[in-house]
């Protein structure tokens, strides 16, 4: 018996390793890949440092985090009030503000 569950924990463990490192391959970037994106504050003092913080305040990462706000406003507005007091709003008004030069600047640099 205790040697059936010790097979049965190690087969266990290796289907957790191999998931662990699929895993890390798919959130880890590529070598030599800086984060991407031309976040501001990429290097590793600024806002956002973390790999998820970039990504989800990527174009794509902010049409998600808007509609899942509105919709969390129209459900739970009370809650979304109290969750958007945790915000770092200075943090996030200085990306938004970086952003909207950047979009000043290629706009302009176009015409």
């Amino acid at each position: 018996m205790a040697d059936r569950d010790a097979s049965a924990r190690s087969l266990i463990r290796a289907r957790l390793a191999q998931s662990r490192e699929e895993l890390r391959a798919i959130l880890d970037p590529p070598p030599g890949d800086k984060g991407g994106g031309g976040m501001p504050g990429e290097s590793s003092g600024g806002f956002p440092r973390s790999r998820i913080m970039r990504m989800m305040l990527s174009g794509r990462g902010l049409g998600t985090l808007g509609a899942l706000a509105s919709g969390l406003l129209l459900a739970l507005p009370a809650l979304a009030l109290r969750l958007l007091k945790l915000v770092p709003a200075g943090a996030v008004a200085k990306i938004l503000m970086a952003k909207a030069m950047d979009a000043l600047k290629s706009k302009s640099a176009a015409e």
